[in-house]
């Protein structure tokens, strides 16, 4: 019936900030870990999409073949955009250089 149907949405707002250099900016303490902790996400993103694009001839999506393994679970980032990286999801991406 018409009156009982929904529809569920999801956004994800992320900010990549830049690849933050510990010589260059002279961090530390919590600073030093931030950036560490900024370069490890951006460092997986790049490895779940390498292993998505490659694992299906680079169509992207849930097609994945069961012989590429998907490092979601290696950070926060990827573990949060799984449904948007890899899943039944349609995502935009806007980037800003």
């Amino acid at each position: 019936t018409q009156g009982n149907s929904s529809r569920r949405s999801k956004f994800n707002f992320v900010d990549l900030a830049g690849s933050e250099r510990q010589k260059r900016t002279q961090s530390s303490g919590q600073r030093l870990k931030e950036g560490i902790d900024i370069n490890k996400g951006l460092l997986v993103l790049g490895n779940v999409i390498s292993a998505l694009t490659s694992s299906n001839g680079g169509g992207g999506g849930a097609t994945a073949t069961a012989a590429a393994f998907v490092p979601y679970r290696d950070s926060k980032l990827t573990r949060l955009l799984k449904g948007s990286l890899g899943g039944n999801h349609k995502t935009l991406m806007l980037a800003c250089v």
